[in-house]
């Protein structure tokens, strides 16, 4: 699977959540058209979205741990880079999509499939 923009159509860019609703080293979940997804706040401040289910059982990320680059899996602690949807430790396994994020004013938009 590739996690690459200019592999994947364009899609409308949706408000997901405001910049202060996430401090640091944190993550909040969104829904949009029955989809579930996270916004993960970096230590640096940066943000980024994913997929918000793990991949080995669907169980939803937004409840989980969020170190460095890295987001755990609360259920069974499988990990995903969160910059690049790699899964990085069992038992999750299939990687998981990640979306662009911009910022407008204080709001955090991430551009949907």
């Amino acid at each position: 699977m590739t996690n690459s923009p200019a592999a994947r159509p364009a899609g409308q860019w949706v408000p997901a959540c405001r910049v202060d609703d996430i401090p640091p080293e944190d993550v909040k979940r969104f829904d949009h058209a029955g989809r579930t997804y996270v916004v993960i706040r970096s230590p640096e401040g940066d943000f980024y979205a994913m997929d918000g289910h793990c991949s080995h059982e669907k169980i939803h990320l937004a409840d989980g741990l969020v170190d460095g680059a890295i987001i755990e899996c609360p259920r069974h602690f499988g990990t995903f880079d969160y910059k690049t949807g790699e899964s990085r430790k069992l038992p999750a396994c299939v990687d998981l999509r990640t979306y662009p994020v911009r910022i407008e004013g204080d709001e955090v938009l991430i551009q949907v499939a």
